[in-house]
């Protein structure tokens, strides 16, 4: 009897104790979870630090080749093509801009004018810019981009169902020397579907947390530089005061336009990885998947309207030089996770090894306990003196080690 209660106070408190130690072992399993998606969120960024990165040594190249055009394609450059599209919407709004400035507030018609879609967004490589207004098109490229339904509703009005020439943009054009023919297309940011995930934590740019392609090694396709959306350059008035909600023009018009698509180096990366490719991809020599099943083949149209180049006069190799430094502290962070990971690792170990310890003397014990019960009831069918002096000792011994 006093064997079996000692066996039940001893189990209670080993159960106790593992139950703490078992709870430990989460613990430190849980800070390896976080640990590691540090790692992943790291290994995202470097990647795509590495791709602009590749995009630098691709514009230092050019200026090498020709160190007397830098960048062909700046933000006045393409205002000013813009601009020489007369019976366009978008030439329409840039004569304005460049003729009446700040008025342009005011009036009616182009107060909710955010602006042109070309000039909305930089890219930091002419390749790229290329490829991306190839893959949105002219109208796209040209479109008019306001923040409300009002705006919209502001720049062309309706009698009997006909355009009234005389008022919104078709009644501003004639004052400037411009006819407006034909249609044009129009976004209004308060009625897209925003990006419904988060951004990334600690960017500037406010880029969208897209999860990136994976091969089934962990590892991102070859080639594979970012997503488009992600890859504009926005200013930094756009970037969270876009819409009356607070959204910016990466969460509603970018990611309309661009939604998942992928940017690859090569047209081989691209088609190497589109068992990876939801939404579209393109490449920086002149592939263009627009969606599953949806090839762009033959000759690359030469462009005329482009995304605008970075800043007015950028310095690639002094980019790179900062890139460079932010992947080498980023590898550094990369290191002290992992040595990290390598002590929770042992910790945990250790714990485990005190569990089975515990777990092995417990089975023990309990094995021996039931023993000494079979031995008790073997030996209570012998009537002899000397066997029960036998069982007397037996006990008190195993009660006595028990204890111990």
């Amino acid at each position: 009897m006093k064997t079996g209660n000692s066996c039940i106070i001893f189990s209670q408190k080993d159960q106790d104790n593992s139950q703490k130690l078992a709870q430990e072992v989460k613990h430190h399993e849980d800070n390896i979870k976080d640990l590691n998606s540090h790692v992943n969120s790291i290994d995202e960024s470097i990647h795509h630090l590495q791709g602009e990165l590749k995009g630098c040594h691709s514009s230092s190249m050019a200026v090498e080749e020709d160190d007397t055009i830098i960048f062909t394609n700046t933000e006045k450059q393409v205002t000013d093509q813009m601009r020489l599209l007369e019976e366009t919407a978008a030439g329409v709004i840039c004569e304005l801009k460049d003729r009446h400035g700040s008025m342009l507030s005011t009036l009616k018609c182009t107060k909710d004018v955010v602006g042109i879609v070309a000039s909305l967004g930089r890219v930091a490589d002419d390749n790229l810019s290329r490829i991306l207004a190839e893959y949105l098109g002219m109208s796209t490229m040209l479109a008019i981009v306001c923040k409300t339904l009002d705006g919209v509703q502001a720049l062309e009005y309706y009698e009997d169902a006909t355009i009234d020439k005389n008022v919104g943009l078709h009644g501003i054009a004639p004052t400037i020397g411009r006819i407006l023919n034909g249609r044009f297309i129009v976004y209004c940011l308060q009625n897209l579907r925003p990006f419904s995930g988060e951004v990334l934590s600690g960017d500037s740019q406010k880029r969208l947390a897209l999860m990136d392609p994976r091969l089934p090694n962990g590892k991102f396709p070859p080639g594979f530089l970012g997503f488009a959306v992600n890859m504009i350059h926005i200013n930094d008035n756009h970037l969270s005061r876009a819409t009356v909600d607070g959204r910016g023009l990466r969460e509603t018009l970018f990611f309309t336009l661009f939604s998942r698509l992928q940017v690859y180096e090569t047209r081989k990366d691209m088609i190497d990885a589109i068992p990876f490719i939801g939404d579209g991809a393109v490449s920086l020599d002149g592939g263009i998947i627009k969606c599953n099943g949806l090839f762009c083949l033959g000759d690359r149209y030469n462009f005329g309207i482009r995304f605008p180049i970075t800043d007015g006069t950028p310095n690639p190799l002094k980019e790179a030089a900062e890139i460079e430094q932010k992947i080498k502290l980023m590898e550094w962070k990369k290191q002290m996770l992992f040595a990290d990971i390598q002590r929770e690792e042992a910790l945990i170990n250790n714990v485990k090894c005190v569990l089975k310890a515990k777990s092995d003397r417990y089975k023990k014990l309990i094995n021996e306990e039931h023993s000494n019960k079979e031995l008790m009831k073997n030996n209570s069918k012998t009537d002899s003196p000397r066997y029960s002096g036998s069982i007397f000792l037996h006990n008190s011994l195993s009660i006595y080690f028990f204890k111990l």
